[in-house]
Parts: C-alpha cells; structure tokens; sequence
C-alpha cells in the first residue's frame, strides 16, 4: 500500500507571513500538532510550524504572538514523502526524522497531503490479521519509541 491510500489530502495550512497567533489559531481549532507553511497563494511548501516551535519561539523573544511571524519560528529543513512511497518508506523516514507527521508532497514539492504516525498505526492494527503485513504494531511501537526517546544524555534525562 502507498502513502496516497491513508494520506490526508485535505491539509490546513498557514504562510510564513502569518502572525504565530494566527497559526496557533488554527493548530487548536483543527486539533493539529503541526501546520505546513506555504507559499501564499500556492502549495508550495515552505516549512513547517508546530506548537512547540511557536512556544519556543514566544519564551525566546519575549513578544506576543500577534507581534512575530510564522517565517522566523517555522522549521525549514522539513521531511516529505511522496504519495507513490510505501507506507514502510513514510515510516522509516519518520523514525530516522523522529517527526509525527509528513507532509505528502508532488514531484514538484507542492504539498497534497498529510501523513501521520497514528495513519500508520490504525492500518498497521488492520493489517494485524494478514499473514504478511506490510506494517506490524511493532513497527510502529519502535517508530514511536525513537520519536519520543529524550535527546538529552542519560545522565541528565
């Protein structure tokens, strides 16, 4: 199965001249965790923005949300996949990304949807039940498990 069949394509999304109240906004009416940043006017990706960027960002500077922008908080170096990938492909790049969601892009790197951790898990509990699975839970359990190890050292964690 490719990341097209459980991929959403109907993706919110905010532009880098968006205020980060705006953005935030729109993480928490949607219920997202992260929101791609766009080109405005097009789908061209041009980072990401999650609500942990946006808090780092406001403690950092010290100035209100609707003062700074979605461009100086958003994360640039973003991990994609493509709508033809494997499921296996999204969730390998996850894991060594240690990202919960990807942005679904063309051949083009125009956005066209999102994919998720929890996507993976929810087709991976289904595929339970076949013989060869091309996903198993405890794929995905390691996936997260690498998503949420502390980056600190041990000593200090």
């Amino acid at each position: 199965m490719n990341v097209e069949r459980l991929m959403n394509p109907s993706v919110v999304t905010c532009t880098p001249q968006d205020t980060l109240d705006q953005a935030a906004a729109k993480l928490w009416e949607w219920d997202y965790g992260m929101l791609p940043v766009c080109e405005e006017g097009t789908r061209n990706l041009k980072g990401v923005i999650t609500d942990r960027d946006i808090c780092m960002h406001a403690h950092q500077h010290h100035k209100a949300l609707p003062q700074m922008h979605v461009g100086d908080a958003m994360s640039v170096s973003v991990k994609t996949c493509l709508r033809s990938d494997s499921l296996v492909q999204a969730e390998s790049v996850m894991k060594a990304a240690r990202v919960r969601r990807l942005p679904v892009v063309d051949q083009a790197g125009k956005l066209v949807g999102l994919i998720s951790l929890a996507d993976l898990a929810r087709e991976a509990s289904r595929e339970d039940k076949l013989a060869q699975p091309d996903l198993t839970l405890v794929e995905v359990g390691e996936t997260l498990s690498r998503i949420c190890a502390s980056r600190l050292p041990a000593s200090i964690s």
